[in-house]
């Protein structure tokens, strides 16, 4: 009979593949100016709306602009690491307390 802990894990290890489009960074929202001297955004009010992500790459952090028609999209495939990340902690620990849990004798 499976455990709680079991059917977790299970379920957990099962929802690995929605994770397969998952993105690493952090998403980034700037608004800036553009530097036109006639656009809407001179006057430091109306700024322009920059997306981006930042990306650790061979330890250094680089970053990427994000057209804004992929916004959501992007969005969602760094959630999808989170998502993972949590998964895979939850799973560590399951298979932690397993591995300590006291082996019965026959």
């Amino acid at each position: 009979m499976l455990t709680p802990d079991l059917r977790l894990r299970g379920r957990l290890l099962r929802s690995l593949g929605q994770l397969r489009e998952m993105l690493p960074g952090s998403f980034v929202e700037r608004k800036r100016a553009c530097g036109r001297p006639n656009c809407h955004c001179a006057d430091g009010k109306n700024l322009h709306t920059q997306y981006q992500i930042s990306v650790l790459v061979d330890g250094q952090t680089k970053t990427f602009n994000i057209p804004a028609a992929l916004v959501e999209q992007v969005r969602e495939k760094i959630e999808l690491r989170r998502r993972f990340e949590r998964a895979a902690a939850t799973i560590c620990n399951i298979n932690l307390r397993r591995y300590l849990k006291p082996k019965e004798k026959p």
